[in-house]
């Protein structure tokens, strides 16, 4: 599969050994040139966050040790006091590790032992490398306990020891790290959750393997290139060209959902936007989208039920997009509600919320919808809908996220601070993360909005729903700046809009 030129390539372990083993093998780099640069590059990093006191580099016997010998090595050239403490009897590396083991001046690595980290500058990190997965085992995982004990800043060599650099899972404990120094190309696990909790500041470290190495494929992460592709509004356009919109959702009581969806949308450039929703929660959403046209349909006890698809499937006549779900509830009848409408309509379509929950164990039947499809669940809904627990999505997000494209054919948004955008069969766009600010009720609304918009203006639907990712994070931000992230709301996400797409487009975000 090929990446969209708006994704920056990110790297699976087997990816990475493939550019290592091509400039090797096939240019002639020697491989120990390439373990020179890496150690390089960690030691520079490490220098940049180490506060005072000695450097302890925590060493495996492996690459990713000799990683981190060169690093101690340069280190100790430039005056500074290092430790190597030893995981494992680093005299039994072989190769490039071996050669620079040799090659360290001054004390000799030492066994590795927790008090031996009281007062550390910094701790280095090199015991596991990309090519792990499991869990770590006696002494490695003692010494990541250890590690996470201290205070001391922590760096982490290519990736954090016990994170999976293929995926970000984590099976037992992982360091966590301030900054990781990864080599050539970023991984995926330092992406995503968990692992990109425990990688910190990211930091690509060139090591000389030359152009026209082969590249990642699977996944990479969202650039501001992908808003590149937004279309602007024509000077001979109308509201209609502009994209046009149809929400259905809402219930009495629940009109805010369906209000921030509307809102979201317009703040991304739809012209025309209509609402449907129970006849008992028309004035109350009239009342809040002033430029919006909302329509009343059959209802019983203040929600959707079947009747009321015809209309809808009017409505979406002269529409770019339909979004359905926000607010919706899930009484039976709008439960059927959605899942009729969701079988009806040939337009692009966004799935949120409770239309969500209406496919919950019946993920496949959305393989026959005729149109375009992004489903834009949390974790939990996404446990719905594959019918797990929360806690196997969480721990297995992209996984997860990609069984859901295959298994419904449609892209899969899952949100989080890694918000993953899959597509069955292609590639998943990652996110570059986002902000707490967005952690509070309705921004996931406002998402669908923006999507759902950026829909209607006839993009790609990989590329809308990433740059509704990208944008919706950045809005986030720009929001925090100004009122601190504890204290913003989702109205407050809307109106950083446009200054966020702005930014993004001056390439200052």
């Amino acid at each position: 599969m090929a990446l969209p030129d708006w994704l920056d390539p990110l790297y699976t372990a087997e990816e990475m050994r493939a550019a290592d083993a091509w400039a090797i093998d096939d240019v002639g780099v020697p491989s120990l040139d390439l373990m020179e640069r890496a150690g390089a590059g960690l030691a520079a990093l490490v220098a940049r966050e180490a506060a005072p006191g000695p450097i302890r580099v925590v060493a495996g016997k492996g690459n990713n040790g000799g990683d981190g010998l060169v690093c101690a090595r340069l280190l100790r050239a430039e005056g500074r006091e290092v430790d190597v403490l030893a995981v494992g009897a680093l005299e039994e590396s072989r190769g490039d590790a071996r050669a620079n083991l040799e090659r360290l001046p001054g004390a000799q690595p030492e066994p590795f032992a927790p008090d031996r980290l009281h007062g550390s500058g910094a701790i280095v990190d090199a015991m596991l490398g990309t090519g792990f997965e499991g869990s770590p085992r006696e002494p490695i995982a003692g010494a990541i306990g250890a590690i996470n004990e201290h205070d001391a800043p922590v760096v982490a060599c290519d990736v954090p020891s016990g994170v999976n650099a293929s995926t970000g899972e984590i099976e037992g404990d992982a360091v966590r790290a301030e900054a990781t120094a990864t080599f050539h190309g970023s991984k995926i696990g330092l992406h995503v959750a968990p692992g990109t909790f425990h990688s910190g500041r990211v930091e690509v470290v060139e090591i000389g393997i030359p152009r026209g190495a082969p590249s990642g494929r699977s996944a990479g992460l969202i650039s501001r290139r992908v808003v590149d592709l937004v279309p602007h509004r024509a000077r001979d356009g109308s509201k209609f060209s502009s994209g046009t919109l149809v929400i259905a959702g809402g219930a009495a009581g629940y009109t805010g959902a369906p209000c921030m969806v509307g809102l979201g949308a317009q703040r991304t450039g739809a012209g025309y936007i209509q609402l449907a929703v129970p006849r008992a929660a028309q004035q109350a959403v009239s009342l809040r989208l002033l430029e919006a046209v909302t329509r009343g349909l059959p209802e019983e006890d203040g929600a959707h039920v079947p009747d009321g698809v015809g209309e809808v499937q009017q409505m979406a006549e002269r529409a770019g997009c339909v979004v359905l779900g926000p607010g919706l509830g899930r009484s039976e009848g709008a439960q059927e509600f959605a899942r009729e409408l969701a079988r009806s309509i040939e337009k692009p379509m966004l799935i949120d919320a409770d239309g969500l929950n209406a496919h919950a164990g019946r993920l496949e039947s959305l393989r026959e919808r005729p149109g375009p499809t992004v489903l834009t669940p949390h974790a939990g809904e996404l446990a719905r809908l594959l019918e797990l627990d929360s806690e196997e999505v969480s721990a297995h997000r992209l996984r997860s996220a990609r069984d859901a494209a295959e298994r419904s054919g449609c892209v899969v948004l899952l949100k989080g601070d890694d918000t993953i955008v899959a597509a069955p069969g292609g590639p998943a766009a990652i996110s570059p993360g986002a902000t707490p600010a967005l952690a509070t009720a309705g921004t996931g609304d406002v998402l669908s909005g923006m999507i759902g918009a950026l829909l209607s203006k006839g993009m790609d639907v990989l590329a809308a729903a990433a740059a509704g990712v990208l944008v919706h994070a950045e809005a986030g931000r720009i929001a925090a700046e100004r009122l601190g992230a504890d204290h913003t709301v989702a109205g407050d996400a809307i109106e950083a809009l446009p200054a966020a797409m702005e930014r993004l487009r001056s390439g200052e975000g």
